[in-house]
Formats: C-alpha cells, structure tokens, sequence
C-alpha cells in the first residue's frame, strides 16, 4: 500500500489503523475493472483505495455509498464528450483525460497519472483525491461543490457552518476565476475556476498534497477542508521536500 500510497508512511499512528480498516471495507463493497488492456493487482488496487479512503478519516460517513467501480486505464484515455449548444442542437468531441467522476456510481482513472502524482505530492496534482472528491459531492445530489455540510450535525451548527463554506468557498473561487480570465499565476491551478465542483475537488488535491503551502497563502480554504475532512495534514510528518516555506 506505502507504495501507491505514500500518504500512508506520513500519517499519525492511530490515522494509520483507521485507514487500514476503511481500505478492508473498501476493498470488498467495491469493484475494480482493468481497461483497454490494463491488469489490475492486487498492489494497485489497495493503493487507489487507500487514496480514496484518505477522505473518510474521521468521519462519520458511508464508503462512497453511490460508487459501484473503479475503471482503471494503463494510460491517459480519450473520453467522448456530449454538449447541448442550445436550440436543439448537439455537439459532441472527444477529450483526452486521466480521470473522471460519474454521478452514476463510477470513478475512471488513468494509471501512469495516479503513479505519476503520488510520487510528487508537492506538485498538487492527484487524480485519485480529485475525483473521489466529486463522489462526495455528489452525496447531497448536485454536483456543485457544496458537499453534505454539518450532516449530523444540530440545526444550528449545520447552518453555521453551511454559511461558513458557502461565503468563504465561494468568495475564493470567484478570486481563483477572476485571476484565471487575467491569466495570472496562481497557487491552486486554473482548472479549479471551471466552476464550484472543480474548485472544490482542486481545493481538496491541494489540502493533502501542499497543506501547509494552502494554509499560508489561502487560510480560509484550508480552514473549511480541515473541518469538512477533520483531518490536520499540515501536522503530519511529512518528508522535507514538502515542508519548505513559501517566498
């Protein structure tokens, strides 16, 4: 698992067991499918499941109760896409992707891009925890970057904090979109201004990849991650490449 996984390696003790225990869980309810010629081991899939299941420490919630399979290509894939252009009409393309998220109950990945990204974390790039922050997502029913917020929570302090997100998220990805149409460099990458969904599943990459760079310079995201998530990935022990300061 350390392998496919190097998440694992940095977490506290006691994060390490509760991993293991979501993986079993994991591993059993859901399916895996090797694609376009691809042979899954058994390795591969307890390091993508270790991976998703990073997002459910702490929390008092399903295994991606809607998530039947996992779909895992060799290499980046070319998915067909379908857009209505208005008066009835349709366009359809083709896009080269490393993964996507169906609402359906699927995650797609692309094998060389999961190995490629968790072997540089502090890149802020990984496929694995972007889509699996979409199935999340889409738990209330909407794809719209507004996970089940406070769920379980009293009345009160689901309100609170749903308006918390709600100001704080949304304020953040209106800066990330405005400096995206300027072409401006920015921390959390262009892709995340595509619309609320994408900045929540890019926010997420960034809280376990880069946390201590996203709680400098976006402290406000990083608040909201670390609540959602309960988790502190700032404290882990991570190895020093990642932990150098910023500027």
């Amino acid at each position: 698992m350390e392998t496919y996984c190097p998440f694992y390696r940095w977490l506290p003790a006691a994060d390490q067991k509760e991993l293991e225990g979501h993986l079993q869980v994991f591993l059993a309810e859901k399916n895996f499918e090797g694609c376009g010629g691809f042979v899954l081991h058994d390795e591969i899939k307890a390091g993508i499941a270790a991976q998703a299941c990073l997002l459910l420490l702490h929390r008092n919630t399903d295994y991606f109760p809607d998530l039947k399979s996992v779909l895992v290509y060799p290499a980046n894939y070319v998915a067909s896409i379908t857009r209505h252009i208005g008066s009835g009409i349709v366009e359809e393309s083709q896009m080269v992707r490393a993964g996507e998220s169906w609402r359906e109950g699927v995650v797609v990945l692309a094998w060389d891009s999961v190995l490629d990204e968790v072997q540089a974390p502090e890149n802020g790039h990984n496929v694995v925890l972007h889509e699996f922050a979409h199935q999340l997502d889409y738990e209330d029913g909407h794809a719209d970057g507004m996970p089940l917020i406070g769920h379980g929570q009293p009345r009160g302090v689901r309100a609170q904090r749903f308006a918390d997100w709600t100001r704080i998220m949304r304020s953040e990805y209106e800066i990330l979109r405005r400096q995206a149409e300027a072409a401006q460099p920015t921390f959390l990458r262009h892709y995340g201004a595509t619309n609320a969904a994408e900045f929540f599943a890019v926010a997420t990459e960034n809280f376990f990849c880069r946390p201590r760079e996203l709680r400098q310079l976006h402290p406000g995201i990083y608040q909201q991650m670390q609540w959602y998530y309960q988790q502190d990935p700032a404290r882990w022990n991570w190895p020093q490449l990642t932990m150098n300061p910023i500027g």
